[in-house]
């Protein structure tokens, strides 16, 4: 049987849910990507997102914000039936939470439908996505999810 290893297992899980997603964010946030920068973000996001589910403490939030943020990333490197599957994903996750991860799960099915070209869903998870932006309390939320929403066309 092999050894154990010589580390806390539940420190590693927690430093790098947060490790990998915050590097997933610099990532998105640098439009002069390369190709190989496009696989370490999604690599930084997926990596983020499995180490969320592997700890105790995680929350169907924590889940609902991890798999929007691996749509988001399929997004930007074009593609959407990807982006898709994990929006659905978040929007699970989402489904009893406030208004805000709800919208957020909904943006991100909007903009995989736009770079499908399917015109019909995007618009119905565009007009889900406003619902729930109109039902966000913090103004701060509320207008950064606005400004999303209006990226997709």
């Amino acid at each position: 049987m092999a050894d154990q290893p010589q580390l806390d297992i539940t420190a590693a899980h927690k430093h790098f849910s947060a490790e990998n997603f915050n590097k997933t964010w610099e990532y998105i946030e640098n439009s002069d990507r390369s190709q190989e920068d496009d696989m370490v973000m999604l690599h930084n996001a997926i990596a983020s997102l499995w180490h969320w589910s592997q700890r105790e403490d995680v929350t169907p939030e924590n889940l609902s914000v991890g798999y929007w943020q691996v749509s988001r990333v399929f997004c930007l490197i074009g593609q959407p039936d990807n982006a898709r599957t994990y929006g659905r994903l978040s929007l699970n996750h989402a489904e009893n939470q406030e208004p805000f991860f709800r919208g957020y799960a909904y943006e991100t099915l909007a903009r995989a439908e736009m770079q499908s070209g399917n015109r019909v869903a995007m618009r119905f998870y565009l007009d889900k996505a406003h619902e729930m932006a109109s039902q966000v309390s913090e103004e701060e939320d509320r207008q950064l999810l606005l400004k999303d929403l209006e990226t997709i066309k």
